[in-house]
């Protein structure tokens, strides 16, 4: 066997946030760095060179991520499947290391925080869970634990440690605000329940005042509560009669003794501490999920669920985009021909162009409420071709996103595959229905060339010969069918007991490789469809998208075991393996310089791997 040595991600992956996560976005003490979670790895990015690091050990989706004030520890908890022990992992920030895997809770993590001197990590277990256990951080091991909310409450979502003393900490959830007093010496937590008169309120975030004497909780009725640290009482709500829209969902708290309140109406306001009223406020995109100050809080950054980071001026009240991703499975990865510079990604509502050396997004073409299935440049660079799943093939120029031109009704079932011929006069597009459709594209005319009916399924997959004169199809009917497309009759077809995702050409032409769901890669003769071996190309899952050198000599495939494996074509053996996805993979492509390798999965995230020296 090969050497299973790991593929190196480079270092600019275009990664997305993981948005939907509450606070999972934490500018570090040091002001240099940010942290957030991107499926099972946690994400360190440097914030004026954008070099990122990964902190891998988790299995499963990390559920939160919480830093010490100190800037020395990082802790995150993960979700897991029921009934398991869900791990909370204690990194070491510096070296970027696992120190200890802390498991006693079930299910998933939903919350953490390290006591003021770092002495304490608090952390609080999932609805199945419903417990809260205090841990030593030098020790690396439980001191107590207890049940989280009392049986007449809901379950508590949200945990903050006290800002002086390591030995208190505050829980909060549906209809129930806890402050707790660790009692070392007994190895116990006691609660005191905290009144709040006659509101009923769900909490969703916690802070605590810098002196400790109170601390302020957001609802998701859209007020926040003051309440006293000391005789454990509500003294203030508000504000009282214009409520925010979609509830508060993250809180800051100013030196200054005002708010920053970020709601699921995606407005970020400024708010007088004293009477709640709305000073200055703007609005960004997608509900905010995170706010964190860098430093004393002249800057700091919002996190949305729509995976966009804005960075925030407190003196001039501005956003500014930092960072931004697909927050659906992105579909379809292409590469113009002969730059890797550039690629385009596509997804639900949107196709976005990505450059490479700057590690940002260039465009952004919106068509709401409809899932693009596949792109394809045009040879020529003029216009971005897309096949969408409302029926209808539209090309756009890549400069700008205007569009050219729509074929409406192009299938019946949506349009799943599609590629073009290489003088740009031709557009080969396959259907939901299994009809692949050839048209004729002139320079202010589209028209139906010729209809083939032979696939009786959704066609995954066209790759059409260098000299326009075949194609080759794959559909999850379970057959490959090469065309003539010259006299548009079928040549060969390739029958196997599975769905085919993907099928490739080897670049002289004389064999395809094809995959799909029974995770075996086959080698197939052009001629006369015969198969010349298959390899096992998975253990778990199917696979999804494959890709091969411009020489023939590599290929790389990927799939629903999360894994980019890249492959020796004539060995037929895994010479690389790349571990970062926390989700299917959908498609991947090396680029035409074989500098990187992209991968793009079901969670939204696009991956850039470094092309491995291979001599």
């Amino acid at each position: 066997a090969a050497p299973q040595n790991p593929e190196q991600p480079a270092d600019l992956p275009l990664l997305s946030l993981a948005g939907h996560i509450p606070c999972g976005l934490i500018c570090h003490p040091d002001k240099e760095h940010v942290l957030y979670p991107l499926g099972c790895t946690v994400v360190i990015q440097d914030l004026d060179s954008k070099k990122q690091t990964f902190l891998h050990g988790h299995t499963n989706n990390v559920s939160c991520v919480v830093v010490s004030r100190n800037g020395v520890y990082v802790a995150s908890g993960q979700v897991t499947f029921m009934g398991f022990k869900a791990d909370i992992i204690l990194w070491d920030f510096q070296r970027k290391e696992l120190l200890a895997r802390l498991s006693l809770h079930k299910g998933k993590i939903e919350g953490l925080a390290f006591s003021p001197s770092s002495l304490y990590l608090v952390s609080l277990g999932g609805q199945d869970d419903g417990s809260v256990v205090v841990w030593h951080v030098g020790k690396r091991e439980a001191v107590c634990g207890s049940p989280a909310s009392a049986r007449s409450a809901g379950s508590a979502t949200v945990v903050v440690c006290s800002s002086c003393r390591d030995e208190m900490f505050v829980t909060a959830g549906n209809g129930t605000i806890r402050v707790w007093e660790l009692d070392l010496a007994n190895r116990k937590i006691r609660p005191t329940e905290c009144q709040t008169g006659q509101l009923r309120r769900v909490i969703t975030g916690v802070k605590m005042a810098d002196d400790d004497n109170y601390f302020y909780v957001g609802t998701s009725s859209g007020d926040v509560l003051k309440v006293n640290t000391n005789n454990k009482l509500m003294t203030d709500y508000g504000p009282q009669k214009e409520k925010f829209s979609s509830g508060v969902t993250a809180l800051l708290l100013l030196k200054t003794g005002d708010l920053i309140v970020g709601t699921g109406g995606g407005i970020v306001a400024l708010c007088k501490g004293s009477n709640y009223k709305v000073m200055k406020k703007i609005q960004v995109q997608g509900a905010v999920t995170s706010l964190t100050c860098r430093g004393q809080g002249h800057q700091f950054f919002v996190g949305t669920n729509e995976c966009q980071i804005y960075r925030i001026n407190y003196a001039a009240f501005k956003e500014e985009l930092i960072a931004a991703c697909h927050n659906e499975a992105v579909q379809d990865i292409v590469f113009p021909l002969g730059t890797s510079d550039l690629f385009a990604t596509c997804s639900k509502n949107d196709i976005r162009v990505w450059h490479t050396p700057e590690n940002r997004e260039l465009l952004r073409i919106v068509i709401p409420n409809v899932t693009c299935h596949a792109i394809e440049f045009m040879r020529d660079g003029k216009s971005i071709i897309s096949a969408w799943n409302d029926g209808k093939i539209r090309a756009f120029t890549p400069e700008t996103g205007r569009l050219m031109y729509v074929i409406n009704h192009a299938h019946s079932l949506g349009v799943t595959a599609i590629a073009a011929t290489s003088d740009c006069k031709r557009i080969i597009s396959g259907g939901g229905e299994g009809q692949m459709r050839i048209w004729e594209i002139g320079e202010r005319t589209h028209k139906l060339g010729e209809v083939l009916k032979e696939h009786v399924s959704a066609v995954s997959c066209i790759k059409i010969k260098k000299n326009d004169r075949e194609c080759v199809t794959a559909s999850l009917d379970g057959t490959c069918i090469i065309w003539d497309i010259v006299r548009f009759s079928r040549k060969q077809m390739i029958l196997a007991n599975t769905l085919f995702k993907c099928v490739c050409y080897h670049p002289e032409e004389y064999q395809i490789i094809t995959s799909g769901t029974d995770r075996r890669i086959g080698y197939w003769e052009v001629f006369d469809g015969s198969a010349i071996r298959e390899v096992e190309g998975s253990v778990s899952g199917s696979i999804n998208g494959m890709d091969i050198t411009s020489d023939g000599a590599y290929f790389v495939t990927g799939g629903d075991d999360h894994l980019v494996k890249l492959w020796d074509y004539n060995e037929g053996a895994v010479t690389h393996v790349g571990v970062g996805h926390s989700g299917n993979i959908t498609r991947l492509k090396i680029c035409p310089g074989k500098k990187y390798v992209v991968s793009v999965s079901a969670d939204g995230a696009i991956l850039l791997w470094k092309y491995p020296d291979l001599h």
